[in-house]
């Protein structure tokens, strides 16, 4: 704390240091950088929202989250007290919570894709309640998946001891439980929403699902860190992942103006009961994995298999130095 004298003369110092500050000569330059940085505004291209009707917004995204977790989960997630006298109330007020917060930001999605900059849009108003109303109607389905993802879970790793390790502890699971979430909107054709939540979700877990992807029930991704699941990848029932698997694109066709050709198939499809383990590569729209086949780590995968395959890695020989320097 300092003694008396020296807390006597500390605001008289403090004020000393404003005026310096005030006085800084560097500080002086801040107007003409303010300039400089309007003047890029100007520029073609410039990355700024400046005038155009509201975008998505990162905090409302989080309350979205916590919201749409404690209603698939709940107990584990929002009010741990809840009980059976009081369910129907709290479950009610989640439900319409959820879509006050949804409804306003699914619209300023419209929003931004109209491109109008005016502070309201009749048909843009429309589209955020009746998206918003869609999507909560698919929730009761959206729980039986998740029942059958923790499930799915808890039989593939025998360092699982219970139903609520997973939910509470595993990455993987959390991933996929936000993916169904933005792969619904993404259905629907709700714009930017459904990457914001992916990408959340990936900051979260270590798992990069893109919304578009289409995931069959059950799923389980163990560990999670570094799984990547492109956009036109297509995954059948009951495949486990483990760390690190890409399911990725090939290559990129372009048209004859030298521009990306978007809605092509460019990652591969995994049919039902495949088990991919950590590191795999799995790359091309036109690749296929079997029903039932193992696909070993480490494997670069870049044409189709049949069903029923096991792929393995080509063993690299390992050598080992030892004290005296003799290869062993």
């Amino acid at each position: 704390m300092g003694t008396r004298t020296e807390r006597e003369e500390l605001p008289r110092l403090c004020a000393r240091g404003h005026h310096a500050i005030e006085d800084d000569p560097y500080k002086k330059k801040i107007p003409g950088i303010v300039e400089a940085v309007l003047e890029s505004l100007e520029e073609e291209n410039s990355p700024d929202h400046v005038g155009y009707p509201m975008i998505p917004s990162q905090e409302s995204l989080l309350k979205i989250v916590d919201l749409y977790m404690t209603i698939m989960m709940p107990g584990y997630y929002g009010n741990q007290t809840v009980d059976w006298a009081n369910i129907r109330f709290y479950m009610g007020d989640q439900i319409n919570r959820l879509y006050t917060i949804l409804n306003n930001q699914i619209h300023n999605c419209f929003m931004h894709e109209c491109r109008v900059p005016k502070a309201n849009c009749a048909d843009c108003a429309a589209k955020g309640a009746e998206k918003t109303l869609e999507f909560l109607e698919k929730i009761p389905r959206l729980r039986t998946v998740l029942a059958m993802d923790v499930k799915a879970a808890y039989q593939g790793d025998p360092a699982a001891k219970s139903s609520e390790e997973i939910i509470f502890c595993y990455p993987g699971l959390r991933a996929v439980t936000l993916y169904r979430f933005a792969h619904e909107l993404f259905l629907q054709g709700v714009p930017i929403l459904p990457r914001m939540l992916s990408e959340y979700a990936h900051s979260l877990s270590g798992c990069d699902i893109h919304p578009g992807a289409e995931i069959g029930a059950p799923f389980f991704v163990d560990h999670g860190t570094g799984v990547v699941i492109g956009e036109t990848a297509v995954i059948g029932k009951n495949v486990r992942l483990y760390q690190g698997v890409t399911l990725g694109g090939l290559n990129f066709h372009s048209d004859s103006n030298g521009k990306l050709i978007r809605d092509s198939k460019r990652h591969p499809t995994v049919e039902d009961d495949c088990v991919i383990y950590a590191g795999a590569t799995i790359l091309g729209g036109e690749t296929v994995v079997g029903k039932g086949s193992i696909i070993g780590g480490n494997v670069w995968l870049t044409h189709s298999v049949p069903p029923g395959s096991k792929v393995v890695a080509r063993i690299v020989e390992s050598t080992i130095k030892s004290d005296n320097g003799e290869n062993t």
